[in-house]
């Protein structure tokens, strides 16, 4: 497994980071975000459809559970898991359909999804550090997948 590890200290330098890891992606990938209430999620999610051209405003979808873009480069569903109380849940909700689908597939709070996610699935860790902007993300490939221009710091 590759793991990266960066600091950010900005929105900016947050969605830059999703940007970057964008052009390392391709139709079917998945990433599963995993932190706390404004850890940098949403904003991360911001970056990656930044990267694919889509100029809806992305929003959390924490009470209608599924956001839909559909008017980029590629495809983007956008998950919030945090009020799924069961992993069977997630199939009425069609998770498989978008797992299999041709965009990109984001889910946050993923981890419950129990083993539901595909074992390529992308999973990045997000903790927020002293200061309210400074966050900590660690980013965990499967398969090798490293960030283009490589990140300030790597383990």
């Amino acid at each position: 497994m590759n793991t990266e590890i960066i600091n950010s200290d900005s929105v900016e330098s947050t969605q830059d980071l999703a940007e970057r890891l964008m052009r390392s992606l391709s139709p079917g990938s998945v990433l599963a975000l995993h932190g706390d209430l404004g850890s940098g999620k949403t904003c991360f999610v911001t970056g990656i459809a930044r990267a694919l051209d889509i100029t809806d405003a992305i929003t959390s979808p924490t009470f209608t559970l599924v956001n839909e873009y559909n008017d980029g480069t590629l495809p983007l569903c956008h998950m919030d898991l945090y009020r799924i109380q069961d992993p069977d849940e997630l199939f009425s909700l069609g998770l498989d359909d978008y797992l299999e689908g041709p965009g990109i597939t984001i889910l946050e709070w993923a981890e419950r999804a129990g083993d539901l996610l595909p074992e390529a699935t992308i999973h990045i860790h997000f903790q927020v550090l002293e200061t309210p902007t400074d966050r900590r993300i660690t980013i965990e490939c499967p398969n090798g997948l490293t960030l283009p221009n490589n990140s300030q710091e790597s383990e």
